[in-house]
Order: C-alpha cells, then sequence, then structure tokens
C-alpha cells in the first residue's frame, strides 16, 4: 500500500461520481448546448427541416407542468434518429401555421400524407401549410370516441343506481332497517355491475373472460341501451377492420349512420354528426390504412426520456437532449 500516493478510502471518494454534478458538466462543458442554434427558441419551437418527409404525424403531448407541445414526426425514421420535424409549444393553429411555414415551401409541397386525430387546429394546420397532403383521421381515435359513448351511456346508469341505493338506504334508516343490498347471481350489487362492467366493454366478445362474459349478459338484459351503445361501437370498428376500400367504407358508415337512428342514444348520434363532419379525413385511411401510432410511439419514448429523468425542470436543456436523440 505505500506504493500508493493516497489511501483506497481516500481512492474511492476520488473516483465517488455525483450525478448531478456529472449533469452539470456535460450540460456546460461537455456537450454543444451553449452552442445549439435552436437554443433561444427551443422553449418555444424548434424544427429540423432536414428530416421533412413525404409522410408525416402530427400529434399533441404535455411533458412539463402540463404544457402542451404540437410535435411533427417523419413516419418514415420509425422512431429513430430523424424523426422529429417539429415541436412546438402550445395548440392554437395560428401559432402552428407561423412556425411550419418556416420550413421551405418546396419541402412542405412534398408532403403526400399526414396522420392526425380530429382536433380542429391541427387539421386546419395541415391544410394551410401541406398543401398537397392528403389528411387521415386516424382510425384509433375515432372508435375511441365510441369507446366514450358506450361509457357515457353506462354511467349515466350507474349514477341513476347510485341515487337508488341512497334513496333506499335512507328510507331502511327511516323505518329503523338494516339496509341490505340486493345481489345478482354473480354476487354484484347492481352499482357493482355498472362499475365493474367499465373494461368488457372495451374488448370485443371473444375476449371476454368467463366472468366477463356473464357479468355481461347480466348487464345487457339489465340495461338494453347500453347493448345497442356496445354493438354501435362493435360495428363501428368492423368498418375499419374489414372493408379494403373507401368506396366499401363509405356504404358500411351509412347502413352503420341509419342504425345509429333506430338506436335513438344521444351520444351515438354526437358521435355521428362529428364523423360525418370529418368523414373525408376517416375515408382516406382506407388509401394505406395509415394511423396515427407512430406519433403515439414516439410521444411515450418523450414520457418515457422524462420520467427516467424524474421529471423535466429544465426545459431547454431536456429539449436539447431530446434533439440529440430524435433530430
Amino acid at each position: 500500500m505505500d506504493n500508493y500516493p493516497i489511501s483506497p478510502v481516500q481512492l474511492g471518494h476520488f473516483f465517488h461520481i455525483d450525478g448531478k454534478q456529472l449533469q452539470q458538466q456535460y450540460k456546460h462543458h461537455l456537450s454543444e448546448f451553449h452552442s445549439w442554434e435552436q437554443k433561444q427558441h427551443a422553449t418555444e419551437w424548434m424544427l429540423f427541416e432536414q428530416n421533412l418527409g413525404t409522410y408525416l404525424s402530427i400529434d399533441e403531448t404535455a411533458f412539463s407542468s402540463g404544457e402542451l407541445y404540437t410535435i411533427v414526426t417523419n413516419k418514415e425514421a420509425r422512431g429513430r434518429k430523424g424523426s422529429l420535424v417539429a415541436m412546438i409549444k402550445g395548440t392554437q393553429a395560428d401559432r402552428l401555421i407561423e412556425i411550419l411555414m418556416r420550413l421551405p415551401e418546396h419541402l412542405r409541397k412534398r408532403v403526400k400524407e399526414v396522420t392526425v386525430d380530429m382536433a380542429a387546429s391541427l387539421n386546419l394546420t395541415i391544410k394551410r401549410c401541406f398543401p398537397y397532403a392528403q389528411r387521415v383521421i386516424d382510425r384509433f381515435h375515432v372508435q375511441q370516441r365510441a369507446f366514450d359513448a358506450v361509457q357515457e351511456t353506462r354511467i349515466k346508469y350507474r349514477w341513476e343506481a347510485l341515487e337508488e341505493e341512497n334513496q333506499a338506504i335512507e328510507q331502511s334508516r327511516r323505518q329503523r332497517t338494516a339496509y341490505i343490498a340486493p345481489l345478482l347471481p354473480n354476487g354484484d350489487s347492481v352499482k357493482q355491475l355498472l362499475a365493474r362492467s367499465r373494461y368488457l366493454l372495451f374488448k370485443h366478445p371473444r375476449l371476454w373472460s368467463r366472468e366477463q362474459r356473464q357479468r355481461a349478459e347480466m348487464l345487457f338484459n339489465l340495461y338494453p341501451e347500453i347493448h345497442k351503445a356496445y354493438q354501435l361501437s362493435l360495428r363501428l370498428g368492423e368498418v375499419f377492420r374489414n372493408c379494403t376500400s373507401k368506396e366499401q367504407a363509405f356504404k358500411r358508415l351509412a347502413l352503420w349512420y341509419n342504425d345509429v337512428e333506430e338506436a335513438g342514444l344521444a351520444t351515438f348520434r354526437t358521435l355521428a354528426r362529428t364523423i360525418q363532419t370529418h368523414y373525408l379525413g376517416i375515408l382516406n385511411f382506407f388509401n394505406n390504412r395509415s394511423t396515427n401510432a407512430a406519433a403515439e410511439s414516439f410521444n411515450a419514448k418523450i414520457k418515457a426520456f422524462r420520467n427516467a429523468l424524474r421529471g423535466v425542470r429544465d426545459v431547454e436543456f431536456f429539449l436539447f437532449r431530446l434533439s440529440k436523440l430524435y433530430a
């Protein structure tokens, strides 16, 4: 040990790495953060014109204190380096258009297709900034609206069941008797049946477990309107799964509208009007069967990166590191 100028304990302390100090060293000395060309405006917008391809996705995400950012990604990069085309703070159409118009016009005119949800601001942005691109409404967002309509119907009856139970409990108190909730054959009360049926209504019947199948049968017998809503959501999903052309899908959607009118459910009438408003973008799905899955996947990667850093304290530096990974 005499050959060493310091003791092993001192040596251990010498090689001990302080993570926070190392990050500061990387930020201020090792990285190119302070000479980064987008540093001055990164928290408001970032553009990477070299990544602008012919097939894009646009979506929004939140990664710092609920602040929303609109993200444009290049599908052909498949979530790897070169994916990030633009990241703009906010979702207002005027702001998005102002920033995206800074991309060279000849590159914007080359864009053939952009997948998006049904947000009006994003659809207007695509129309203005990518004039020759087909707008494709993501099928999964359409299907999610149908699921939401089913759940709205279930929740309406659940509140009614809660109120009925409250009234029954109050009546038992007045009569000074113990309240015992009536149970269904599977052991659920009506209130529990409505609460526990939430997840099975998101699934196709072939994916139900034995218990879910039993619960669904009781639920649909007690509440035919929930059954109607569930059937309408399944039929809408079948349009996307089974149709192979825009013409075929258009005819199937027309039949689905008739079913909605016959069912008389307010939530599905609203959904049908929403689909009519966006039907051109929805039908464009059947050209290439494109979805916004790439954008959703990219958002998940951003959130995973944020979680790995245990949150975002320094937004500017976070965006710099994000650009190094994906731009």
